[in-house]
C-alpha cells in the first residue's frame, strides 16, 4: 500500500495485486464531490452517497478481475483501500471527535450506524432488527453479502468499531443499503471532525493505532 500525503487531510492511496489496481484519492475536509468508477454499478452509487453525506471529496478508479472470475476482489479491495485513505488522512487523529451516530429513513427502512475510530476493529455484519435477510434480492450481481464484505475491509484496515442496524420490511437491495451508507457518510463526517477543546489523541491511553 502506497499513500502520499498532502498539508491538509487529504491522500491519495493505491493498491495493485494480481486480482484488482485501484487508486483512492479523498479530501475528509471536502464539498462531497466525487469521481468514482469502481466497475460495479450499485457500489458506485452507494459510495457517491456516501461521499455526499460526509463532505468527502472522493475519487476512486478500481479495475479487476471481474469479468474472469467475479467481483468479489474489486468489492473487497476498495473496502481495504478507502479504509487506508481515511487511516492516513486523520493521521496522529489529535481532537478527533471520534464516534458519531446516524439514523436515517428510506420508504419503510431505517438504518442507524454508529461508528467508534478506535483503532479496534469490530464488524460481524449488518443486523436486521424485524426482517430476514436471505429475503433480499440481489441487484445486477451485487447482493447483501458483498456488502458486509465491503464494510469488513474497510473496518478492519481503518481500525473502526462499526454497527449497522435496519429495521422495517423491504426485498430491495438498493432501498436497504441506500439509508445505510448516507447513514455512514453522516456519521463518519461527524466522527471525522476536531474538537478545539480536545488537546491531543481523544483516548485515556493517549494512542490510537
Amino acid at each position: 500500500m502506497k499513500a502520499k500525503n498532502s498539508k491538509k487531510r487529504a491522500v491519495v492511496c493505491s493498491r495493485k495485486t494480481k486480482e484488482t489496481n485501484i487508486t483512492v484519492s479523498l479530501n475528509v475536509d471536502g464539498h462531497g464531490k466525487t469521481n468514482i468508477d469502481t466497475g460495479i454499478g450499485l457500489l458506485d452509487h452507494m459510495l457517491e452517497l456516501f461521499a455526499f453525506w460526509g463532505f468527502f471529496d472522493l475519487n476512486i478508479k478500481a479495475k479487476g478481475d471481474a469479468k474472469k472470475i467475479d467481483i468479489h476482489h474489486t468489492n473487497e479491495d476498495i473496502g481495504i483501500v478507502l479504509g487506508e485513505a481515511f487511516k492516513k488522512a486523520l493521521g496522529k487523529m489529535s481532537g478527533l471527535k471520534r464516534s458519531a451516530y446516524s439514523i436515517v429513513p428510506m420508504e419503510d427502512i431505517v438504518a442507524t450506524v454508529v461508528v467508534d475510530i478506535s483503532g479496534r476493529s469490530h464488524f460481524r455484519a449488518i443486523e436486521f432488527v424485524n426482517s430476514k435477510a436471505t429475503h433480499i434480492r440481489d441487484i445486477r450481481g451485487y447482493s447483501l453479502e458483498y456488502a458486509n464484505h465491503f464494510f469488513e475491509g474497510f473496518t478492519k484496515k481503518l481500525g473502526i468499531n462499526l454497527a449497522l442496524k435496519i429495521t422495517g420490511k423491504n426485498d430491495d437491495l438498493h432501498t436497504v443499503l441506500e439509508p445505510v451508507f448516507k447513514a455512514l457518510g453522516k456519521a463518519m463526517d461527524e466522527a471525522t471532525q476536531v474538537d478545539k477543546r480536545r488537546k491531543g489523541v481523544p483516548s485515556t491511553k493517549g494512542l490510537i493505532d
